[in-house]
């Protein structure tokens, strides 16, 4: 056996202990992602509603606007990590098709690395928003006057996510950019994010 190939075997394990990790998160991001279907579906049969009971019953409509607001942040936050895990978030793919492949990786490690920089603090601020919050007992501003520690938690749970998942694929990347053979060694290609759906958008 190979000083080489020697060398590469704990990469190898690091990288699939690591996404056996993601194929873990994304069963509960899958879970979670059904959550929000219901959800979108709940502010759009709210929202028809209130318009409905507004101009042809001609009833006060108190509740519904935000009940749809606290709905939609829900379902945007807490699916966000699934999105991410699909890189179906939007990029700019301009430069991607004149970089080679391994330069298209270091690239991408390096934009996950900020994202989960950025993410990690959103979502430290996040938990802070939601504590105060829940602390200070505040409340929206509406006559219905619902706590405010529900919208700052869904998505403080959502960046949590989000960040997690970005952990994961800075991981995965490090990895695999580490191998002297260029993630290919021992039946274990670092370019096929696309079939593992971790490649794509930046």
């Amino acid at each position: 056996m190979s000083g080489a190939a020697v060398s590469a075997e704990p990469a190898v394990a690091r990288t699939r202990m690591l996404r056996r990790l993601d194929a873990w998160l994304q069963g509960v991001s899958r879970l979670l992602m059904a959550v929000c279907m219901v959800a979108l579906v709940g502010a759009a049969l709210v929202l028809s509603y209130s318009v409905f009971a507004r101009h042809v019953l001609k009833l006060a409509t108190d509740w519904q606007d935000e009940a749809a607001v606290f709905l939609l942040v829900g379902a945007t936050f807490v699916s966000a990590a699934h999105v991410q895990h699909l890189r179906g978030h939007i990029g700019i793919e301009a430069i991607t098709t004149l970089l080679s492949a391994r330069v298209n990786r270091v690239r991408r490690w390096v934009v996950d690395i900020v994202t989960f920089a950025f993410c990690a603090f959103f979502a430290w601020k996040s938990w802070t928003l939601f504590w105060e919050a829940y602390v200070d007992g505040q409340t929206s501003s509406s006559t219905w006057g619902p706590p405010l520690s529900i919208p700052y938690g869904l998505m403080a749970f959502g960046m949590s996510l989000l960040s997690v998942q970005l952990l994961l694929q800075v991981a995965i990347g490090a990895c695999e950019l580490g191998r002297h053979d260029g993630g290919r060694a021992h039946g274990v290609d670092a370019a096929a994010p696309t079939k593992d759906r971790t490649g794509g958008h930046a």
